[in-house]
């Protein structure tokens, strides 16, 4: 069985380089423009709660049921979200919160490795039902750090976090051979349905 796991389309937020988090930001007109059906049409399509999710799955994949799974939604940034790193640059929390690989807790927030439990349970499930099910192939939409977090713990070759994130409408394509007998699935590409 083949993964495609895409980050929705970019929003203003991502033009304006702010972390968006949990808010429901929509895609914005260019992020929209971007965008096409892709070259497939699944049956179902697994999305972020979220909006701008939603929106790209939508764009991309238009007569799919969407079927949303709340675990999936991005990291909740706490008090940072809305607000860019340069806003930030003087903010003690902020900057201990870099400092420490943002790994640590977001003041109001989640940790790192809370973020990743919630994403990489909910991710197993779905690949587990999907090879239940016998499917074809199993489409994600969602974020960035959603892909960072599950590729992180499940994608061979091993990378670190920030190395898996995919740009706005990409989005990485894996195969589920190696995942009944060691929890691991291999990266057989990346894919791309924005255009620049």
């Amino acid at each position: 069985m083949l993964i495609y796991f895409l980050r929705h389309g970019a929003t203003a937020c991502n033009a304006e380089g702010r972390y968006q988090g949990r808010r429901d930001i929509p895609l914005s007109p260019a992020g929209r423009a971007a965008l096409g059906p892709a070259d497939f049409s699944p049956e179902a399509v697994y999305v972020s709660p979220l909006a701008r999710a939603a929106e790209t799955a939508a764009i991309l994949f238009p007569a799919a049921a969407q079927i949303p799974v709340p675990a999936l939604a991005e990291m909740d940034f706490g008090v940072f979200e809305g607000r860019t790193w340069r806003e930030m640059e003087h903010d003690g929390d902020y900057r201990a919160w870099v400092a420490g690989g943002c790994t640590g807790r977001c003041p109001g927030g989640e940790s790192r490795e809370e973020f990743s439990a919630r994403v990489c349970g909910a991710f197993a499930g779905l690949v587990d039902g999907a090879l239940a099910g016998r499917a074809e192939r199993l489409v994600i939409v969602a974020h960035g750090g959603t892909q960072m977090a599950a590729l992180e713990r499940f994608a061979l070759p091993c990378r670190d976090y920030f190395d898996w994130r995919a740009p706005c409408g990409g989005g990485f394509l894996l195969d589920t051979a190696p995942w009944r007998e060691r929890r691991r699935l291999n990266l057989a590409g990346e894919v791309r349905y924005a255009k620049d």
